[in-house]
């Protein structure tokens, strides 16, 4: 067994700032669980930026109205209202470790206007905001004595009171959470890892449920997975948010085309050149929110039986696109596209889940002793929608405050170190795996069955026969799981199917249209399911 005060798994924003916040306030040892290299995480992708009022033209109530208004009635106001007011504290903390924001000549900020939002707040680094939040952070995380991190180590479990030999939890207890089963993958030997005051899910996303996913490979939805296994709610997972504009080409891997592309003036049009975004939403344009400018693109390609759409951005000059997005221009250049003269081919991928883990305004889940931060949370700040750039914000806030409460709580109430007793992993009578087609094949159908039946367009009929099909699947995985030795890719298709099949009970609940969830059984919202989440809890 291994043991340490904090265990923290995973090593985006939220994980890293949350270590980082209770190394600076105690003399508490953390220990920072990855499953690939330390700078792998939906953080590091991020292109946009962090969406904060930090000027005197902009207003807290400004923000929190585009945020209501994309959340689609759906969001908890006071968390809203909490991630704004205390956003720009944390940008802040961001600069004091390092982060380097673009800034205009003055040196002021330089922020920009992504879709949803009323005023120009996206602090960021050119196009690549994610890359330079992750390196100030890792970059502080590596010089402190009190966390370590250990690389290619994959969370199996979460331990709670069913593995524990010396306690037998009353009926009406609160389920603990003790620290989890780590399969350390270099050796393939899984250890008990023991947290003696905390455990912190900062895992991130669960893009890759989906054939089509802006998320790198690790996000196949581990922390969600293995919260609602453990006995913690789970709420709001039918909202999968798509991105509208990942790059279309053969090997480009829904490489994202950042929302501050169609800040900065890009036009979207369909094959025949037509600007479509005029009959769908001719306000806003190709600045309203991410689902109805997806839903758009996604009825163009219907109604025309094409594969994608065109952004064009070339009526910008040169220098200014090459100067504002390094990034995009040269990933395109690789496939051939010079976007200062060529309109860039994109199609809608899934790139955020709005739903995840319970928790309160101070990160505590239903599990004692487990919080939860960002992505794989529902904190309410999200609703039925999430607006442009507020994701790397909600992490920031919220893993503040949960470094706060366990802090406050470990004053007001010290942990005596118990000598727990934890069952260890047992791997007697499993075999090695040998049908790794298996494996693949199932991943590839689960990913497929969401693709085409839970997608931007749903309906009662196509969530029902995905239902039958993934519980099938997820019943023949969890028998294979219980008989073979643990792998990565065994892990990771296990958390996928359950995932994938919670995102499609969670779909099934709300009988109307909302935000990301369309279902054409039920084309208009309802007003009396304006502010119910759809809540699942496994029977523990």
């Amino acid at each position: 067994m291994r043991e340490t005060d904090i265990l923290v798994l995973g090593s985006g924003s939220a994980g890293l700032f949350f270590a980082l916040q209770i190394a600076k306030r105690t003399k508490l040892k953390i220990l920072i669980i990855t499953k690939k290299e330390r700078s792998e995480s939906n953080t590091n992708y991020a292109q946009g930026g962090i969406a904060s009022v930090m000027n005197s033209l902009d207003s807290y109530d400004a923000h929190i109205q585009d945020t209501l208004i994309a959340g689609a009635g759906l969001c908890h106001e006071d968390a809203v209202r909490i991630l704004v007011e205390e956003g720009p504290l944390r940008i802040q903390d961001l600069m004091d470790l390092g982060a380097q924001f673009t800034r205009d000549k003055s040196g002021k900020l330089h922020l920009g206007k992504e879709g949803g939002h009323s005023a120009h707040r996206i602090v960021h680094t050119r196009d690549l905001t994610g890359k330079e939040i992750e390196r100030s952070l890792l970059s502080a995380v590596a010089e402190h004595p009190q966390i370590t991190m250990l690389e290619d180590h994959y969370a199996v479990e979460l331990l709670t009171d069913h593995q524990r030999i010396d306690h037998q939890r009353r009926a009406n207890e609160p389920i603990s959470c003790y620290g989890a089963y780590i399969l350390d993958e270099k050796k393939g030997r899984v250890e008990v890892v023991r947290a003696r005051k905390g455990v912190m899910l900062a895992t991130g996303g669960a893009g890759q449920v989906y054939l089509h996913t802006t998320n790198p490979l690790i996000a196949t939805g581990d922390g969600i997975a293995m919260g609602y296994r453990a006995g913690a709610v789970i709420a709001n997972l039918e909202f999968i948010q798509f991105h509208p504009t990942s790059l279309y080409s053969e090997g480009a891997k829904s490489f994202l085309i950042s929302e501050a592309v169609r800040g900065a003036g890009g036009i979207l049009r369909n094959q025949a050149g037509e600007r479509f975004m005029t009959e769908y939403d001719p306000e806003r344009l190709e600045l309203a929110p991410r689902d109805i400018v997806a839903r758009a693109i996604d009825a163009e390609l219907k109604r025309r039986g094409e594969q994608y759409v065109l952004l064009a951005i070339s009526h910008l000059s040169a220098a200014k696109i090459k100067k504002e997005f390094p990034n995009i221009y040269e990933k395109c250049k690789q496939f051939g596209i010079d976007i200062t003269k060529d309109p860039i081919p994109v199609v809608p991928a899934a790139h955020y889940s709005c739903g995840g883990v319970v928790t309160d305004l101070h990160g505590r889940t239903n599990v004692k002793n487990l919080y939860a931060c960002g992505e794989v949370t529902m904190t309410g700040v999200h609703g039925a929608n999430r607006l442009a750039s507020n994701s790397l914000l909600e992490s920031l806030v919220f893993s503040f405050r949960a470094a706060n409460d366990l802090i406050d709580s470990l004053k007001k109430n010290p942990k005596e170190d118990e000598k727990i007793k934890l069952v260890e992993w047992d791997e007697s009578g499993t075999e090695n795996a040998e049908e790794w087609v298996v494996i693949e094949h199932d991943r590839r159908e689960v990913q497929q069955l969401m693709w085409d039946y839970v997608g931007i367009v749903r309906s009662t009929y196509r969530l029902k026969r995905s239902e039958r099909r993934l519980k099938l699947i997820s019943e023949e995985i969890e028998a294979y799981y219980r008989k073979t030795r643990v792998t990565v890719p065994l892990l990771e298709l296990r958390n996928i199917t359950l995932v994938a099949l919670l995102i499609v009970r969670s779909a099934l609940k709300r009988k109307e249209s909302r935000g990301l969830h369309y279902m054409t059984d039920y084309p208009e919202p309802k007003p009396a399911m304006a502010k119910k989440d759809t809540i699942l809890q496994k029977k523990i």
